[in-house]
């Protein structure tokens, strides 16, 4: 059985047990929050997962860093060192993009090296197959699409995202629009492309039922990718974005009664004033399915720094209720990640995810700023370090630059303002 059926039964699951110990909440709110369909823990039933984690209402929100080949960068061992990397900073979760070299092979690697869950969007692999075949990435067929979930199912991924909602309804909206940039998802414009050569309805959409039979066979959490979310903040909550919105709210009904989890993707490219929009739509919408986001970034102009404005408006939106951050790299829109990409994206993200559960009143967030504070006010240089983000560099920083007394920083030196208090509180 799925999760979501334990939970529908009212049977508390181990799995479920672990999860609410470890965001410090009751075993039955969790199930419950499951059986709503605001809480999901992405586990493919034939993947034994180190780290599992849930998603959605009431936990803490969650990041997820991107790995994968290119067809210009095809080294698996480096995507390897990225998930070390991203899992020792605290990825929650991993997705494996891949598009270049043995994606089969890449993928199995990719879910033996991962101690957290794996995700992948199937359709690449589609694709990827239909170019080396057929000889054009466009000539698939729904078959295809289907042996291709179930070869995935059965190696152990623990979550698809599915662009069900590019459909011939949502594209004739986007053909109305007058976007800047049109699709920017490689996943959603694989198929806008497939829809209009081929005169045909998405396959991920018109065999949405056989997908669902599929993920409920493997406990699989179900995606839904956002296909025509906006690559411009000037194109952000336009009428193609909610009319696939709505696609995908409809759908995720339909995945909950056929006993799948479910989670809703979101843009994308957001100026700040409209994020807190957004996020309240897609919980109306999607009758409160856990969020997930792509940042989104709240500026285009930032090439070099996208992960400071992904960071940005993750943090706000997560504050508004979205529930997983998608990292951003300094990398994005320039150039595959590298090493040092994935280790800066996922400690923005967490930065991000972590001041948003402030905000919401997750339960320990706030104790974490309080154990700083004390560490701070005793200047218990180790301590602080401990309780870094990244402790790693705190220490490197306190050692590149050794002030002349021992219990201050070289900042203030013996003007230090937490020094000189101690002896105004004793008078």
């Amino acid at each position: 059985m799925t999760q979501l059926e334990y939970a529908k039964k009212n049977i508390i699951t181990p799995l479920v047990k672990r999860i609410a110990r470890e965001e410090g909440l009751a075993p039955g709110e969790v199930s419950e929050y499951i059986k709503a369909g605001r809480v999901v823990i992405p586990r493919n039933l034939k993947h034994y997962i180190k780290k599992p984690c849930g998603i959605g209402y009431r936990l803490k929100t969650k990041v997820n860093a991107n790995v994968g080949t290119s067809t210009d960068k095809a080294a698996l061992g480096n995507e390897l060192k990225k998930i070390e990397i991203a899992v020792k900073h605290g990825t929650d979760t991993i997705m494996d993009l891949s598009v270049g070299g043995d994606l089969a092979r890449i993928r199995k690697e990719i879910i033996r090296h991962s101690p957290v869950p794996v995700g992948t969007v199937p359709i690449y692999e589609v694709a990827v197959n239909a170019q080396k075949n057929k000889g054009n990435f466009l000539k698939f067929t729904y078959t295809d699409m289907l042996d291709t979930l179930e070869s995935q199912a059965r190696q152990g991924v623990d979550f698809f995202t599915i662009h069900s909602g590019v459909t011939k309804e949502s594209l004739s909206a986007l053909r109305k629009q007058k976007r800047i940039l049109g699709i920017v998802s490689r996943g959603g414009a694989m198929l806008a492309q497939w829809i209009t050569q081929h005169k045909k309805e998405n396959p991920f959409y018109e065999y949405f039922d056989r997908i669902l039979d599929i993920a409920s066979r493997y406990d699989i959490t179900l995606s839904l990718g956002d296909g025509l979310r906006p690559g411009s903040i000037l194109d952000a909550t336009d009428k193609a974005q909610i009319c696939e919105l709505k696609i995908l709210g409809r759908l995720a009904g339909r995945a909950r009664k056929k006993n799948v989890q479910v989670m809703i993707e979101g843009p994308g490219h957001v100026p700040l004033d409209q994020i807190k929009e957004n996020i309240l739509l897609e919980k109306k919408l999607c009758h409160g399915a856990p969020f997930y986001v792509l940042g989104p970034l709240v500026t285009d102009v930032a090439c070099g720094y996208d992960h400071i404005t992904a960071s940005i408006g993750g943090a706000l939106a997560a504050s508004f209720g979205a529930d997983f951050l998608c990292y951003v790299t300094a990398a994005e829109h320039l150039r595959h990640p590298s090493l040092e990409d994935v280790k800066e994206g996922v400690i923005a993200s967490r930065i991000a995810a972590h001041a948003a559960d402030i905000v919401k009143k997750v339960k320990q967030a706030k104790q974490w700023d309080k154990d700083m504070s004390s560490a701070r006010k005793k200047r218990d240089w180790k301590k602080q370090i401990k309780l870094s983000i990244d402790p790693d560099k705190a220490k490197l920083y306190r050692l590149s630059s050794k002030p002349g007394l021992s219990d201050v920083c070289t900042m203030c030196g013996k003007y230090c303002s937490i020094k000189l208090m101690e002896g105004c509180m004793r008078a």
